[in-house]
């Protein structure tokens, strides 16, 4: 008769589950209070503070050496990264950001000028969309370094977008070209964060989030939000010059929008992004869909943390 061990059954690491299996275990016991509009989940968070007359929006985001950049990477590349990427998500919620806060975790070898360095490419970004750097920590480490940024800032209540709301029939749309960006776009992108706010204060915008794993793993987060599914047409997807559909579908770090617009608004979307946004590529790839019977396509997976 053998004898299982009913310790080695819940000893599963984090290779073995991933990130959305992770997130589907600790999201549900975080504590929350009635102040909270849009909790873990979302690009962001929303809150009511005090008797304001916008919501708090709050948001924290690292980058790790090995894992976003690499060991040779210029420090002010890396700088803008940490940075812009938390602003990103903001641009997700077309939300203003206003506040951030700095974590840097190195090493004791790593040269000041190394630090100075990286600090410019933080307060480039920081000052391009107008965000103060307040504060934050350091602390030494024996393994990879990594920088942690968390921002906060404001929206009005009626402004703020979540990944929750697109309806069947929408149409879907993303912003610039997909894949490629390991080739140093990674560290040079431009968070969305003027596009998004002229989208919500103009259009019946249902649902966005930017592209941070690739349009493969992010547009079934934004569907399983949603609770419906997606048609993509493959020929559609806007590719950066070099890559393939793959590519496009799956490289991920585009840190571009993905979007859902009412569709009675999306011709006149179209016509008023060319004039306001004549040098950025808007581009329809498809629509939502009833949930009923959807399948994922097997063509589109993304980065997968944990893996």
């Amino acid at each position: 008769m053998k004898v299982r061990n009913s310790a080695n059954r819940t000893r599963s690491s984090l290779g073995d589950v991933g990130e959305e299996r992770l997130l589907q275990r600790i999201l549900p016991a975080l504590p929350s209070s009635s102040a909270v509009i849009s909790g873990a989940g979302d690009d962001c968070a929303v809150v009511r503070f005090g008797d304001s007359k916008k919501l708090l929006v709050l948001k924290t985001d690292c980058v790790v050496e090995r894992v976003h950049f690499t060991s040779d990477a210029a420090p002010t590349g890396v700088g803008w990264k940490a940075m812009a990427r938390p602003l990103s998500d903001f641009a997700a919620m077309a939300a203003k950001p206003e506040f951030a806060l700095v974590t840097l975790i190195a090493p004791a070898a790593v040269s000041t000028r190394w630090v100075t360095e990286l600090y410019r490419g933080l307060a480039k970004a920081a000052r391009m969309f107008e965000v103060a750097i307040v504060g934050g920590e350091t602390s030494g480490t024996d393994g990879a370094m990594s920088v942690s940024v968390s921002i906060t800032g404001a929206v009005a209540k009626d402004r703020w977008i979540s990944r929750d709301g697109g309806k069947a029939n929408d149409e879907l749309f993303v912003t610039g070209t997909l894949g490629g960006s390991i080739r140093g776009r990674h560290l040079r992108f431009i968070p969305r964060i003027e596009e998004a706010q002229w989208l919500a204060q103009n259009f019946r915008i249902t649902a966005m989030m930017d592209l941070s794993d690739g349009v493969g793993a992010d547009l079934p987060r934004l569907a399983r939000a949603s609770n419906v599914g997606f048609e993509v047409d493959d020929a559609a997807v806007p590719r950066t010059r070099g890559c393939s559909l793959a590519e496009a579908i799956s490289d991920g770090e585009d840190y571009e929008l993905l979007f859902a617009v009412a569709p009675r608004d999306a011709d006149r979307m179209q016509t008023a992004w060319r004039k306001r946004f004549h040098k950025l590529r808007l581009t329809r790839i498809g629509r939502l869909v009833p949930h009923s019977g959807f399948r994922v396509p097997s063509s589109f997976r993304g980065y997968v943390h944990f893996r």
